[in-house]
């Protein structure tokens, strides 16, 4: 982001119609820039609560096929050991099926989360959901000549953010598939290729344009009305040496998020002090006031978002029948990032990046290798032991959450184990802010085998692993013996 925009600020009005100069719809554009924020009300509610006990929406917005494999090949998908040469990611279904991929998807949106779903994750206390999502949720960013996703997902959000928040669950919004992929070879990012591409200045605005539309949306529609936080990036690259830029864009992550609450009226502290909410209801007036306080990369980002936003808007019909107030006692959102010690050789600290309430995140997976030797006394002995709250604490990281973790082991693991694996692992991470298990569910089919047992949360409570109550423990005596 080394090339950005001159700073010097031209008329606001003039680079709002520049954004539209060829078209006809010009009129209509400049009407919404005037007009669009000074009829929508600011509606979070929610809060982050004193202790996250979580689980993963996983594959429903980004399908992971490895945890529905039969659907997935009812779908018209391939499995392949080698996640990039076959049908295995969304990426390679939309540019296999271009004419039925959007209603396919609708389909696998509409029933792989729902009602149902949202019921029983409350009979089981859960009081957050992370949500993965794909940047081509907002469609205006996708390059529809290279890139190749499904349409509508907007929609589907939109449904299931308005069912958790009607049953008191909180969300998270995920940044789990960025532009230009930010890590190889993984279906999590929506396209398995080792062509890398997040890490650069095109992709940086892309991901900043993003968060722009999803921070006003999540602060404007009653629907959004339980999303708390907004996640950067999922899992960047470890190695910081391979990835360029990533410091600045964290930065400019947390500046785009508060520029947008700065122009909605929502105090935020900048700078060691406050900045006071505009006495005007005009966005754009709003916005010019703010953007002399953010890099050009934001300004540049927050004029981009504007046209996305309005035809997003428009596309969900939202509610105009309130006027948007300039003061606000709301809290602003959470910002969120994998913590410092996600990354090694050098990496950027996020906690430099900090303005207003931040989350950690940090992913522990014991069944890929490299964390203990693959039996029961290690892997007990690591985790009553862990010290990455502790680690992270010490370098600004906290409040942490443990965003992703599971039952799953590199060996096969009795029962008896997985009870206390189960036990070891919440008790560990409940010495930070809390945890969200992956995932809340897996597929239950023949072609699945026993993935569910170690993978899916709701089917670990009815298996006994893990407690109806998750505050809970079966064992609260089970690191007794480990400790050192």
């Amino acid at each position: 982001m080394k090339n950005a925009q001159r700073s010097d600020l031209w008329p606001l009005k003039s680079r709002l119609l520049g954004l539209t100069c060829h078209s006809m719809y010009l009129p209509m554009y400049y009407i919404f820039y005037v007009s669009l924020f000074s009829f929508l009300s600011i509606s979070v509610h929610a809060r982050l609560p004193s202790k996250i006990y979580g689980v993963n929406l996983g594959s429903w917005l980004v399908l992971e096929s490895w945890m529905l494999p039969a659907e997935w090949i009812r779908m018209g998908g391939q499995q392949c050991s080698d996640c990039s040469q076959c049908i295995a990611t969304e990426f390679a279904f939309a540019r296999a099926y271009p004419d039925t991929v959007d209603g396919i998807f609708n389909m696998h949106w509409s029933s792989w989360f729902n009602e149902d779903d949202v019921h029983d994750l409350m009979e089981v206390g859960i009081n957050t959901v992370r949500i993965p999502l794909g940047y081509w949720i907002v469609e205006a960013l996708v390059d529809r000549k290279t890139e190749f996703y499904p349409r509508g997902g907007i929609h589907q959000l939109k449904r299931g953010l308005r069912q958790l928040k009607d049953s008191g669950i909180i969300a998270i919004l995920d940044h789990h598939a960025l532009p230009g992929v930010q890590t190889p070879n993984q279906m999590f990012t929506g396209r398995c290729t080792s062509d890398v591409e997040f890490y650069t200045d095109y992709n940086y605005r892309r991901a900043l344009v993003w968060t722009a539309v999803m921070t006003a949306l999540s602060h404007l529609d009653p629907d959004f009305g339980s999303v708390v936080a907004i996640e950067a990036v999922n899992e960047p690259i470890m190695n910081a040496t391979q990835t360029p830029g990533y410091g600045d864009f964290q930065k400019n992550f947390v500046q785009v998020v508060r520029a947008v609450e700065l122009t909605l009226g929502i105090d935020v502290p900048w700078s060691g002090t406050k900045i006071a909410p505009t006495d005007t209801t005009n966005f754009t007036v709003a916005l010019e006031e703010s953007l002399p306080n953010f890099t050009p990369e934001v300004q540049s980002a927050l004029l981009e978002a504007v046209p996305i936003l309005v035809e997003v808007i428009t596309e969900l019909a939202l509610d105009s029948m309130t006027r948007f107030s300039p003061h606000s006692s709301r809290e602003p959102l959470y910002t969120s990032f994998m913590d410092i010690n996600w990354q090694y050789d050098n990496p950027p600290n996020p906690s430099d990046a900090q303005i207003g309430p931040q989350i950690y995140d940090n992913h522990l997976y014991y069944s890929f290798g490299g964390v203990a030797d693959p039996n029961e006394q290690a892997y007990l002995e690591s985790i009553c032991n862990l010290q990455r709250v502790q680690a992270d604490a010490a370098l600004g990281n906290s409040p942490l959450v443990f965003g992703e973790w599971g039952l799953s082991t590199q060996f096969n693991a009795t029962d008896e184990f997985l009870y206390k694996w189960a036990d070891a692992q919440k008790l560990a991470y409940t010495k930070g802010a809390g945890w969200i298990f992956w995932n809340f569910k897996v597929e239950i089919s023949t072609l699945a085998g026993d993935l569910a047992r170690q993978w899916s949360y709701l089917e670990g409570v009815k298996l006994g692993f893990l407690t109806r109550d998750p505050s809970k423990l079966n064992d609260t005596n089970v690191c007794d013996g480990y400790i050192q």
